[in-house]
C-alpha cells in the first residue's frame, strides 16, 4: 500500500547554523522518507515566503510556526492520500495556503512535505529517485525528457552576500566543459580548487571559505578573481575556455540602488548600459560561458539590453529575476529577458510548480540550471532532480563542505550505477 498514514515535522539546523524544516512522511506499511528544506541568503523579492517565527530564539529565525502548520493543518488534509499522487498533494497544499506567496503556511512548510512525498513515492515503487522524478514530470506536463548527467558549476571564489570580503560579484564558478564524464569533471574541479588554495596561500591571501565553500579573499577587483582562477586552471595543466570555462553570479540586485550598479570593491558606479558594457568586456577578455543575475531583478530595461548584447554568445541566467515562478518566466519570455532560468524549488514551494516552470522554459528554449541555496543540508534531492529532468547543469557549490559535496557524491553514485546516461558536455551555446 502507498497511503499516507502520518506526517511529522521538526526544526533542524542548516549549513549556516540556522533553523530549517525537516519533514517525515510515513505510509501505513511503515515505509517513510525524511526531507530537509534549504534556505537562501541572497533572495529575490518575489520568492515564496519562508516562514520564520520572529521570536527571541534563534535570533528570530526559528521555524516552529512552519513545523506546527505541517502537523496541524497540512497533515490532516493529506493523510489517506496515495503518496504517488504528487500533483494532487501539492495542489491541495497550495489551496490550503490560499495565498500567492504561500505566506499563510510558509513555503518552507509546504516544500518540506512536497519533497518528502516525492522521495517516498520513489521508495514505494522501488525505483531510483531520478527515474521517479522523470516519470512524475511526464505525468504532470506530458513531456518526455531524456535523462543525463549534468555539467557541474562549482563556486570556488565567493563574494557579495556569500562572503565577508570586498568582492562585489557573488560567485566565480568553473565549468569543466572538456571533461569526458561527470567523475572526470569532479576530479578536475577538485584539483583546480586545491591549486587555487595553494595560489592564494603563496600570495598571502585568505583561504577561509564562504557559505558555499568557495574561498573568500579580499581582492582588488572582480578581474583579479577571474585571473586567479585561470592561473589555477593552468597550474592543473588544463586550458581555460577549452577544458574549463568560467561562470559568474553577479547577484546584481545586491549592489543596485536607484538605477546605479555600485561596485564598491572597484569604486565604480555604472548605469545599466555601462554595466552591460562592463560584463561584455569581461566576456570578450575571458572564457565566461554563463552570467547569472547580471541585472537587478526589477531592471527590466537593463535585462532586455543585456540580452540583446550578450544573449547569443553567453548563457544569461535569471535567478532573482524569475524565482522559479512560471508567471515571472512567461514575462521574461515575452520581453526577451535572459535566456536561461535558475531552478531553486524553495523559491516556489512545491515540486509540481517547479516542474511546470521547467516545462515552460523547455517549450521556449530556456535552459534550466538546478541550484542549491547558501543555507543547505545533507538532503541531496537536487542531484536526482537534475538527472531525472535532464537539465544538463547543476550548481551546488565548491568541492568542499559536506552540505555541498553530498550532492556531488550522490551524482557520482548515479553515474557509477547508471552507465547508459550521457554526460551533458555541450550545454552552452
Amino acid at each position: 500500500m502507498s497511503i499516507i498514514s502520518s506526517i511529522q515535522a521538526i526544526q533542524v539546523i542548516d549549513s549556516r547554523g540556522m533553523p530549517t524544516v525537516s519533514c517525515k512522511v510515513e505510509l501505513d506499511n511503515g515505509l517513510n522518507s525524511i526531507s530537509m528544506v534549504p534556505s537562501g541568503a541572497s533572495t529575490g523579492s518575489r520568492e515564496a515566503l519562508e516562514l520564520r517565527d520572529g521570536a527571541k530564539s534563534f535570533m528570530g529565525k526559528g521555524v516552529l510556526k512552519a513545523v506546527t502548520n505541517i502537523q496541524e493543518i497540512i497533515a490532516p488534509a493529506l493523510i489517506g492520500i496515495d503518496v504517488r499522487n504528487q500533483q494532487e498533494i501539492d495542489e491541495k497544499m497550495i489551496i490550503l495556503d490560499g495565498t500567492s506567496s504561500k505566506s499563510k503556511l510558509g513555503a518552507n512548510a509546504i516544500l518540506g512535505v512536497s519533497l518528502a512525498v516525492l522521495n517516498l513515492g520513489a521508495k514505494t515503487l522501488g525505483v531510483p529517485l531520478f527515474h521517479y522524478i522523470n516519470q512524475v514530470f511526464n505525468n504532470i506536463n506530458g513531456e518526455n525528457l531524456e535523462m543525463q548527467m549534468p555539467m557541474p558549476m562549482l563556486n570556488i571564489i565567493n563574494g557579495g552576500q556569500h562572503a565577508d570580503n570586498n568582492v562585489d560579484i557573488q560567485e566565480f564558478m568553473i565549468m569543466p566543459i572538456g571533461a569526458s564524464s561527470f567523475s572526470q569533471a569532479m576530479q578536475w574541479s577538485t584539483e583546480i580548487y586545491a591549486n587555487l588554495k595553494k595560489l592564494l596561500q603563496t600570495k598571502g591571501l585568505s583561504t577561509s571559505v564562504g557559505d558555499e565553500g568557495g574561498f573568500a579573499p579580499n581582492l582588488s577587483s572582480n578581474t583579479e578573481a577571474i585571473e586567479l582562477i585561470i592561473t589555477a586552471i593552468r597550474n592543473n595543466n588544463l586550458v581555460e575556455g577549452k577544458d574549463v570555462g568560467i561562470a559568474l553570479d553577479c547577484a546584481a540586485s545586491e549592489f543596485y540602488d536607484n538605477g546605479i550598479y555600485n561596485l564598491k570593491g572597484e569604486s565604480k558606479k555604472l548605469n545599466s548600459i555601462e554595466f552591460t558594457q562592463y560584463l561584455e568586456e569581461l566576456t570578450n577578455k575571458y572564457p565566461i560561458l554563463s552570467i547569472e543575475d547580471g541585472m537587478d531583478e526589477n531592471d527590466f530595461k537593463g535585462w532586455n539590453h543585456l540580452t540583446d548584447v550578450l544573449g547569443k554568445k553567453c548563457q544569461l541566467v535569471g535567478d532573482d529575476l524569475f524565482v522559479t515562478n512560471a508567471f515571472e518566466l512567461q514575462r521574461g519570455i515575452e520581453e526577451s529577458l535572459a535566456n536561461s532560468i535558475l531552478i531553486k524549488f524553495n523559491q516556489i514551494g512545491t515540486i509540481t510548480e517547479t516542474m511546470k516552470t521547467i516545462h515552460l522554459g523547455n517549450q521556449h528554449g530556456f535552459k534550466s540550471i538546478i541550484s542549491h541555496r547558501s543555507g543547505e543540508t545533507e538532503d541531496s534531492t537536487i542531484a536526482d532532480l537534475c538527472v531525472g529532468l535532464g537539465s544538463g547543469q547543476i550548481k551546488t557549490g565548491a568541492p568542499c563542505r559536506s552540505d555541498r559535496v553530498a550532492k556531488y557524491n550522490r551524482l557520482l553514485w548515479i553515474e557509477a550505477q547508471q552507465s547508459d546516461l550521457n554526460f551533458a558536455k555541450n550545454v552552452i551555446g
